[in-house]
């Protein structure tokens, strides 16, 4: 990479790029694998500054650096659910969704719905301290109303 481009770089990915090229002047091979350490700075790089910039500053490959964004994202989850279940069986049959309903008791609302047809025919409906409708079969007689 060209000086004037590393001039433009924050302190924090300058240092992971300096990293690598250290790596990359004293590795044994050219086809030898980047150690666990520099991909681990690189996510961090990456998180901080956008996987694009990272990759380009660190001279990796955009789609590598995305893989190991997500096998770090996946190795963290598993070892956030190991160390909250022990029991790794346990781990493994935690669901992959949770949903959350809402408050059985809300309180007084109030809200106003309208619709306007093509026509310009209109309906409007004013709820106020009430348990709101069907709305699907109020929309439906009033978009198909019976003949």
């Amino acid at each position: 990479m060209c000086a004037s481009k590393t001039r433009n770089l924050p302190a924090d990915l300058e240092n992971v790029r300096q990293q690598f090229e250290r790596w990359r002047q004293t590795r044994p091979g050219v086809s030898s694998h980047i150690p666990r350490p520099l991909w681990t700075a690189a996510v961090k790089a990456a998180g901080k500054f956008g996987v694009n910039r990272t990759a380009r500053a660190l001279r990796l490959n955009y789609y590598s650096l995305k893989k190991q964004i997500g096998s770090a994202t996946t190795d963290r989850a598993k070892r956030t659910a190991v160390q909250c279940h022990p029991s790794a069986k346990h781990a493994r049959s935690l669901p992959a969704f949770l949903e959350l309903t809402p408050p059985t008791s809300i309180g007084p609302c109030e809200c106003t719905l309208e619709w306007e047809d093509a026509a310009g025919a209109k309906m409007r409906v004013h709820l106020t301290g009430i348990a709101a409708p069907d709305l699907a079969a109020l929309s439906r007689s009033f978009w198909n109303p019976a003949p």
